[in-house]
C-alpha cells in the first residue's frame, strides 16, 4: 500500500506570521529574526533579478 502525503513527517515550522511570541525566549526570537531577514533578502533579491527581466523585455518589445 503507497504512502500518503498525510503520512511522512512534516518540517517544522520557524515562524508562522501573527503567531503569538509571548512564550517564545529571547534566544529563540533572535534566531527569528535572522531567518526572517535571510528569507526578506532573498525575496528582495527574486524581485530584483525579475524586474530586471521584465525591463529588459519591455526594452525590446516597445517600438
Amino acid at each position: 500500500m503507497p504512502m500518503e502525503d498525510d503520512d511522512r513527517p512534516r518540517k517544522k515550522i520557524s515562524h508562522e506570521i501573527g503567531q503569538e511570541l509571548a512564550l517564545l525566549s529571547v534566544e529563540e526570537l533572535t534566531e527569528r529574526v535572522a531567518l526572517l531577514k535571510t528569507e526578506i533578502a532573498r525575496l528582495e533579491e527574486a524581485a530584483t533579478k525579475k524586474r530586471t527581466s521584465r525591463d529588459a523585455a519591455n526594452s525590446i518589445f516597445k517600438t
